[in-house]
């Protein structure tokens, strides 16, 4: 297959994904759990059975009209609060019984709104520190060409995956940054792999045979990438579908970034270093 000759619609595939993601980040933003903003969430069984919609009304009544509700698995129901403290949080469980009868509480988590600030940064300060020394780490192990390359088709995996939580409105928490950095690290393993088949062949080329010999280093790894991310895919899904309401926020973002990665690595980080290396004025390799 001719991967740098067809370069350009996997360029407008991209551009199209990146721009819709960017797009959905500036109008929407995200849906920030109450690790980054602080507040309460429980997860509560009811003995009898209850749509949200009369729970909601229940809340309101209790007077918790503010509290977003979210119907999981099991007949359980999530219920994000503002801030409550244990007794605030003791209150709530006698008002919420008063109106919808006994429950069960299966999970309660308070984050303070400083503690999530300081949580926030620390994620921000992680993805930061991991992005640079990424950049370091090309640029010694391989040169400049080869991590340029290879760091924007890493932003372009982690734009998407934001782009997808944003679009859909699904909930950042501090497993979402987790998820990220093992986007950082498989994404970037991968693309390292495709660089390396390039860089064993490339030698003393002469400029005019570096597409074939491009192709050549994609096309010998192509099918290794295909199937190293099915075999890690398939361990994902089953988790995503029969896996705790707690883990699954956590494993999408991780097949997002995985399926992202695959593409990136073959079809936008080498014709990217490509196009860098034929236009550079300096020594290519």
């Amino acid at each position: 297959m001719d991967f740098i000759g067809k370069r350009k619609y996997s360029y407008v595939l991209s551009a199209l994904l990146i721009i819709v993601s960017i797009i959905s980040m500036c109008v929407q933003g995200f849906n920030l759990g109450i690790d980054f903003t602080g507040g309460t969430v429980m997860q509560v069984k009811f003995e009898k059975s209850l749509n949200i919609a009369e729970l909601r009304e229940d809340l309101k009544t209790a007077g918790y009209e503010g509290a977003q509700i979210q119907e999981l698995d099991g007949g359980v129901y999530q219920i994000k609060a503002q801030y409550m403290d244990q007794n605030a949080q003791d209150k709530f469980s006698e008002k919420l019984e008063a109106e919808t009868g006994k429950f069960d509480i299966q999970q309660a988590n308070a984050v303070g709104p400083s503690v999530g600030q300081e949580i926030l940064n620390s994620g921000v300060l992680a993805l930061i520190i991991a992005l640079v020394l990424m950049i370091v780490y090309i640029s010694v192990r391989f040169e400049w060409r080869f991590a340029i390359a290879g760091n924007i088709a890493l932003f372009h995996n982690i734009i998407i995956t934001l782009g997808v939580f944003s679009l859909f409105q699904l909930e950042l928490n501090a497993q979402f940054v987790a998820a990220i950095l093992t986007i950082f690290g498989y994404s970037i393993n991968d693309t390292l792999v495709v660089f390396d088949r390039i860089r064993e062949r490339i030698g003393n080329v002469k400029r005019d045979d570096l597409l074939g010999v491009v192709n050549l280093g994609i096309g010998s790894v192509v099918k290794r990438s295909v199937y190293t991310s099915v075999s890690t895919l398939i361990p994902l899904f089953a988790v995503l579908f029969l896996g705790g309401a707690t883990t699954k926020l956590f494993v999408l973002a991780i097949i997002i970034g995985i399926i992202a990665g695959t593409y990136a690595s073959i079809f936008v980080a080498s014709p990217l270093w490509y196009d860098i290396s034929m236009k550079s004025k300096k020594k290519r390799f």
